[in-house]
């Protein structure tokens, strides 16, 4: 298949800005993908489609505050950072604004008076640059205090450094390390949680540090060429008990996210069985992937040609998954990370 076969049309106007005041008054899209057919309704409803035994699996990843703003050194032009991987300690992998002005040997001084520098140490193939930073303090704090909340570039405003902060995480977010939110547990409140739970569903929690590979533009035209760059990510003894104690009972794996899926899938046993282990998850998913964990998906709506749609239409099929954003496209829902979600069984 080809990438131009992932594209879809979207008016702008779509394109959610803002989130919603209250966290699971989203729409939901219900994709019956044995019935191929679909259904309008509300998130708030997500617990109807769960049943006993199931499990709800999250990604408690937590969003830091990942881009900083600073100058050029000696020269004072303007210059943007977004921290993507620690290599080591004040070691990190960065993308770069303007990238042609930050080669090999430029310094760039951040944060306006936090006295935090930065040395461009290599700059890689793609497009990633390798900045080892100084600072008279603990890194991550300075970052905390003059870091902004990096939201997504079709997200056409500064960010809210109170609001954003806290609404473009989960409810549920605590292991620090993300540099985009796992955008389908954002409707999750703690309220309908216990809800899901209150119907005998388990809820299981994993990690997986949301990284450049989750956003990295697609470069290739065949889609079986594609690979997504690897992202950290743990399952501990305890949630790979609950889920696996879940499929043994006869209920179903509910991934809450693409990060959850490539994590479950990533640490999937030939017989089925969810395996306990932290590392690199570097499996990508496109049509053609046979699915080995997850049974249901909730999901946000995904740029055209993204790995994410493809990751989402090898689960649902490229035409139903197509079929289905024309779908919300007409029934106006809202797209992308503050937007609507579809629950995909």
């Amino acid at each position: 298949m080809h990438i131009s076969d992932f594209d879809y049309e979207l008016p702008e106007e779509l394109i959610a800005q803002q989130p919603l005041s209250e966290r699971d008054a989203s729409r939901m899209l219900v994709l019956d993908r044995s019935q191929r057919r679909w259904l309008d309704k509300n998130f708030a409803s997500i617990p109807e489609y769960l049943r006993p035994h199931d499990v709800l699996v999250l990604n408690d990843t937590r969003v830091f505050p990942a881009r900083l703003a600073g100058k050029r050194v000696p020269s004072g032009g303007a210059v943007e950072l977004l921290l993507v991987r620690e290599i080591e300690p004040y070691l990190w992998e960065c993308l770069t604004r303007p990238a042609r002005r930050l080669a090999t040997g430029a310094r760039v001084a951040l944060g306006g008076n936090s006295n935090l520098y930065g040395e461009v140490m290599e700059s890689r193939d793609n497009g990633l640059r390798l900045v080892r930073f100084e600072s008279e303090e603990a890194l991550d704090r300075i970052i905390d205090r003059v870091g902004c909340t990096p939201l997504p570039p079709y997200i056409k405003r500064a960010a809210d450094s109170i609001e954003d902060r806290e609404r473009y995480q989960t409810v549920y977010a605590s292991k620090r390390g993300a540099i985009a939110a796992p955008t389908a547990g954002l409707h999750f409140t703690a309220r309908l949680l216990q809800k899901v739970q209150d119907r005998g569903v388990r809820v299981a929690r994993i990690t997986l540090h949301v990284g450049y590979g989750t956003f990295e533009p697609v470069r290739v035209d065949d889609v079986k060429l594609h690979r997504v760059a690897p992202e950290w990510f743990s399952i501990s003894e305890a949630a790979a008990q609950i889920i696996n104690q879940s499929r043994n009972d006869g209920g179903r794996i509910v991934a809450v996210g693409t990060t959850t899926t490539r994590a479950l899938e990533s640490s999937v046993a030939s017989d089925g069985t969810i395996l306990s282990q932290s590392g690199l998850a570097d499996l990508t998913m496109v049509p053609g992937y046979s699915f080995r964990a997850v049974d249901a998906l909730l999901t946000n709506f995904h740029l055209p040609r993204s790995s994410l749609l493809l990751l989402v239409s090898a689960f649902a099929g490229r035409e139903l998954t197509l079929n289905a954003y024309r779908q919300a496209v007409k029934q106006c829902y809202r797209f992308y990370s503050y937007g609507d979600c579809m629950l995909i069984l």
